[in-house]
């Protein structure tokens, strides 16, 4: 028999539901971060699609994903006539930018798989 989502979390020790409410939030502000900057750029998902040479769908995925790889990331933010950067703070040095982690590879074009990371079509 089927049960409801409600009823499964309200099984859960607090702790644990408050961590997994805590996760989902955390993605839907994902989601909606990339998909408002595309907007704000005045996108469609069908624009950013051709300028990253895949099709819709894989857009719409890629914006609803919580572990992008840095490399589509960076394709993302690319297509739409930006700079990715990564900076790293910590409280007793300066920021630290770390430029070497968004370069491209032949390793790791070769160890994603397709629902890693949309393929170009």
């Amino acid at each position: 028999m089927a049960r409801a989502l409600d009823d499964l979390l309200a099984e859960l020790p607090s702790e644990k539901r408050k961590d997994l409410e805590a996760r989902g939030q955390a993605r839907l502000e994902d989601y909606r971060t990339l998909q408002e900057l595309r907007k704000s750029r005045d996108l469609t998902q069908e624009k950013l699609a051709a300028l990253l040479g895949i099709n819709q769908e894989n857009v719409s995925r890629l914006e609803r994903r919580n572990d992008l790889l840095l490399s589509t990331l960076r394709d993302y933010v690319e297509a739409m006539g930006g700079d990715l950067e990564i900076v790293a703070r910590f409280p007793d040095r300066e920021p630290v930018r770390l430029s070497g982690l968004l370069q491209d590879t032949e390793t790791e074009t070769e160890t994603e798989t397709e629902t890693e990371r949309p393929s170009k079509e």
